[in-house]
């Protein structure tokens, strides 16, 4: 398995967190694209590219190593500096549908730990994705 580049990497981490239910709804998928187009760590990403290499994520997915394998690779193609961010990303579609779901929570758990993330930039993450996602209702 090659590593990822940097974006590949992040897209990877939210295409898991996406799929970790067996069901990536148009909600989800809709953030990913939001994500994409919107934050400045993919302002020199080909946007045409997305839908490449999510399906590439999947299928990776089902090779030999799987979302462990994914995972590994994930966390040696990102730099330090953007571990942080990767998570955030995740953290972002698993928390789109204001409804997080167990096996979201566990993937965000195997991302938090491959990534060797530290419980306090954990928790701001969640709190701010959670606050930015709040409605009136």
């Amino acid at each position: 398995m090659p590593l990822p580049t940097p974006h590949e990497a992040l897209i990877y981490l939210m295409v898991i967190t996406s799929a970790s239910d067996r069901d990536m709804t148009d909600v989800e998928l809709a953030r990913i694209g939001d994500v994409v187009r919107a934050w400045p760590v993919f302002e020199d990403f080909n946007h045409d590219r997305l839908v490449e290499v999510a399906q590439a994520c999947q299928k990776m997915l089902h090779e030999k190593g799987g979302l462990e394998g994914v995972l590994a690779n994930v966390a040696e193609a990102l730099p330090e500096r953007l571990r942080d961010t990767a998570y955030a990303a995740a953290f972002e579609v698993a928390a789109v549908d204001l409804e997080m779901r167990m096996e979201e929570v566990r993937v965000l758990q195997l991302i938090r730990r491959e990534l060797d993330l530290d419980t306090l930039t954990v928790a701001a993450i969640g709190r701010a994705a959670k606050a930015r996602l709040r409605t009136l209702t």
